[in-house]
């Protein structure tokens, strides 16, 4: 097991518009559908209607991670505004304590 063993720390995980990317991929995915949907019958024919709900069925789990994404957002600027708020007021004097 001993060469399964990480060598080095792992990097900390980057942070970018998470919010804009997966409304962008979203779109994308309701895109995608739409432009497929016109060929409906030419799928039906081949077997692969897949395609399309493959890409409906994207789009909605990306509308759920829209709003997983934006709700991860507005706790993390919550609570970097509690901590911040929390700083200052400790800093205050003798009635923070109490």
């Amino acid at each position: 097991m001993e060469k399964w063993t990480p060598k080095h720390e792992a990097p900390e995980p980057l942070e970018g518009p998470v919010v804009a990317t997966i409304t962008g991929g979203t779109i994308l995915w309701f895109v995608l559908f739409l432009v497929q949907l016109p060929f409906y019958g030419w799928y039906d024919d081949h077997g692969h209607t897949w395609w399309l709900w493959c890409c409906l069925t994207g789009g909605g789990l990306g509308l759920i991670g829209v709003w997983y994404v934006r709700a991860r957002d507005a706790a993390i600027k919550r609570d970097a505004a509690e901590r911040a708020g929390a700083g200052s007021a400790g800093a205050g004097g003798a009635d923070a304590g109490r």
